[in-house]
């Protein structure tokens, strides 16, 4: 593992940093395909880094939903979190 993927990922600084990446695209009129496929790159590794991030996110709230549903039946969560 890199000491890049130990860093905490930030999804809105990912978020603001691919929406910079669009900015870039949209701006240029004639792209220069060398920097054109460095911010391909960059993008590509914010939205794995991203995804992961949210998969994670997604198993920490199952866990909670699970927890929540131990302690006070799956009924209640239901009523209270429709999904």
């Amino acid at each position: 593992m890199t000491s890049k993927n130990k860093k905490e990922i930030n999804l809105n600084e990912n978020l603001k940093k691919l929406a910079e990446i669009s900015t870039w695209f949209n701006s240029q009129k004639d792209i220069d395909l060398e920097a054109g496929l460095d911010k391909v790159k960059e993008a590509a590794i914010l939205i794995k880094e991203s995804r992961e991030k949210l998969d994670n996110l997604e198993n920490e709230f199952k866990e909670i939903e699970k927890e929540f549903a131990q302690d006070e039946g799956t009924e209640n969560l239901k009523e209270n979190f429709p999904m």
